[in-house]
């Protein structure tokens, strides 16, 4: 047994089916009076429904997030918020919901309830990611650590088909990247282990049947498992690329999350064969990489950059500012072979073995 550090952070999670109708006393619980709720568009009509749970508790509606947690976007959040003269949050929706509320928290320490209708996992961590200016910057600090998480399984039932594995596949990312992070330790590889086995088995199931509950509770149940993974341990060369791609192309977050998750670990796999047994296991397939490519494909996913908006010109700019600023790996960043990397993804090449 190798020496290693775990540190829990504190949360307090609440899953379940129907498990919403808490929120009133999580909020007396915090000693929330005024809540702001904060959605995006889309999911304007959540919001209301929790503005009607709440009655006078709530204080008002926000609407606005947007991917990346533009810092424009938080400023006008902001003043609404002091406008309500709210003393708490409640995000509904994914990550550029839950990033919103944490980008409130971090300027006003205002306590967080989330509750999240996807996979993206940033509800179980006290990171946050900003972008000013086309540049994403990221920040660990527990002042935007949300104080209660809310798991209602009923949300993912209206997960459109192909969405539903973006997301996935996104959760499945933290848990890969903690099995060989400068965090990895053997506590978290079990979380990460048995969250990507939940969540790959859950994806085949939840294609087959959407509405399938005890599936979609797997799905859930297993991208938690995931968010622990990236809240306690640490991320590698995956996450600084997607970093990269979506501050300075404003490309999707889950999209860009599926295709480069393959390559960046086949880039990796040579350097980790403890974490690749792992995946071996998780997936139950020979090529980890080729696998988790073969169910993005096989799902309607996108599988390439190119779709996703990304122009081929702008590859060496992204291999640049990778390397500008990289966080940890346990493979060295080579340009050339960064170079082969984001060509194959953008093209949408299946990774070999």
């Amino acid at each position: 047994m190798k020496p290693f550090t775990y540190t829990a952070l504190p949360a307090r999670v609440i899953f379940g089916v129907g498990t919403t109708d808490r929120l009133p006393d999580e909020l007396e619980r915090l000693g929330v009076k005024r809540a702001m709720i904060l959605t995006t568009a889309p999911q304007a009509d959540q919001g209301r429904e929790l503005a009607d749970l709440l009655g006078a508790r709530s204080a008002g509606l926000y609407t606005g997030a947007a991917m990346h947690t533009p810092v424009e976007i938080t400023e006008e959040a902001l003043a609404r918020y002091e406008d309500l003269r709210a003393d708490g949050v409640v995000s509904i929706g994914g990550g550029s919901t839950i990033g919103l509320g944490k980008a409130i928290a971090l300027r006003t320490d205002a306590p967080q309830i989330v509750l999240p209708t996807s996979y993206a996992g940033s509800e179980m961590t006290s990171i946050i990611g900003q972008t000013e200016q086309g540049r994403k910057t990221t920040q660990k600090t527990l002042k935007v650590l949300p104080e209660t998480v809310i798991y209602d399984v009923r949300y993912t039932l209206s997960l459109p088909a192909v969405m539903t594995v973006t997301s996935g596949m996104n959760a499945i990312a933290h848990a890969v990247e903690a099995l060989y992070a400068e965090g990895a330790n053997p506590v978290l590889s079990l979380m990460a282990e048995d969250g990507i086995a939940k969540m790959t088995a859950a994806l085949s199931r939840v294609r087959a049947a959407p509405a399938d509950l005890d599936a979609r509770s797997d799905a859930l149940y297993g991208a938690w498992l995931c968010a622990v993974c990236l809240g306690s341990g640490g991320v590698a060369l995956h996450h600084k690329l997607c970093h990269v791609l979506g501050g300075s192309f404003d490309l999707p977050h889950a999209e860009t999350h599926t295709v480069v998750l393959p390559h960046a670990l086949a880039y990796n796999a040579p350097a980790v064969p403890e974490a690749m047994a792992a995946m071996r296991r998780a997936t139950g397939s020979q090529n980890p990489a080729a696998a988790l490519f073969d169910l993005s494909r096989e799902s309607g996913a996108p599988t390439a950059l190119k779709d996703l908006g990304m122009p081929e010109e702008g590859i060496d700019r992204a291999v640049e500012i990778t390397l500008e600023n990289p966080y940890f790996n346990p493979r060295p960043l080579e340009r050339d072979a960064l170079q082969a990397l984001m060509r194959a993804a953008w093209a949408g090449e299946r990774p070999s073995s």
